[in-house]
């Protein structure tokens, strides 16, 4: 099988079920979006974290690619089966920033990114997610999106947030309050 087919060389692609739309439809978007923060994600995994953070990543990149490919079905001519999206998915990633949160100093400022380049990352990814997570809100008001999508990403933020608070306070690195100025 080639990597290229040279059948989106007009602008166009297709969704699985068939159906052909513009590079710039807003299914492409919300997966593709999904598709960088899947990659930000790896970069983040590829970094000096513990192993337990690791495997969460690792664990959230492919619960990505299932909402990857739910995202870039057409809902009304898609015959493949598609993994679903859990509860417990969800679930996963309010376990983990419970536990994390209580490993951490209480928050009272909004925090600027920053302190190193895995907060940074972190950060980046946080973004990215809450990107994602807009334009699938979009995509839901014109087409079907598993609601628990949705879901997932606002908490894939928060996780994000809180993931990069807990890798600064574990190498001492001082939060960046952001206190404004008046």
């Amino acid at each position: 099988m080639k990597i290229y087919t040279k059948t989106g060389d007009k602008g166009f692609t297709s969704l699985i079920g068939g159906t052909r739309v513009p590079k710039h439809h807003l299914r492409i978007e919300s997966y593709g979006t999904v598709d960088e923060l899947n990659s930000y994600i790896g970069l983040i995994r590829d970094q000096e974290i513990t192993a337990h953070d690791k495997e969460i990543l690792k664990h959230i990149q492919d619960r990505l690619f299932t909402i990857g490919s739910s995202l870039a079905a057409d809902p009304e001519k898609s015959r493949m089966i598609i993994p679903d999206l859990h509860l417990a998915d969800i679930e996963l990633l309010e376990k983990e920033m419970d536990r994390m949160d209580g490993e951490l100093p209480q928050l009272k400022h909004f925090i600027l990114p920053g302190g190193s380049n895995t907060i940074s990352f972190c950060h980046i990814a946080r973004c990215v997610c809450r990107r994602a997570e807009r334009i699938t809100v979009h995509l839901a008001e014109e087409s079907a999106v598993d609601e628990k999508v949705n879901i997932y990403l606002n908490r894939l933020s928060d996780y994000l947030f809180t993931l990069a608070r807990k890798i600064g306070n574990e190498h001492k690195i001082p939060e960046n309050e952001w206190i404004p100025r008046i």
